[in-house]
């Protein structure tokens, strides 16, 4: 067998896995729609530009993601809004977030961070 055909084998057994290891394998194979998006988002987001990250995130999950990625990317919409002292909004984010991904948890860095630890805290109910 073809490593091509491998993989399509793969990528049809995880289309139908309901785990998140399937979930995630089926990721690597076939990105969503709006994962370039996303990670353009991230970069600029990482680069300081919020005003640039909040439209790339807005249109990658206007564009389709799969949840983990629609999780990170209402994360650091929360960040956004928080580092700019709207906590209705950051709340919100954090919402959609944990709704994405009830599992989420913030790196001890972000948790650590005086302006979204606390609202992540409140929302997550710790």
């Amino acid at each position: 067998m073809s490593l091509r055909a491998a993989a399509l084998l793969v990528m049809a057994l995880a289309a139908g896995c309901a785990s998140e290891p399937g979930r995630r394998l089926q990721a690597v194979f076939s990105p969503s729609q709006g994962s370039g998006a996303l990670q353009a988002g991230l970069r600029l987001y990482d680069d300081g530009d919020y005003a640039g990250a909040q439209k790339a995130l807005a249109r990658a999950l206007d564009q389709g993601l799969y949840h983990h990625e629609r999780a990170s990317a209402h994360k650091h919409l929360a960040f956004i809004h928080c580092a700019s002292g709207r906590e209705r909004p950051c709340r919100e984010e954090f919402r959609r977030a944990l709704a994405a991904d009830p599992a989420l948890e913030l790196t001890p860095a972000e948790a650590g961070h005086p302006a979204w630890g606390p609202a992540f805290r409140a929302v997550r109910g710790r």
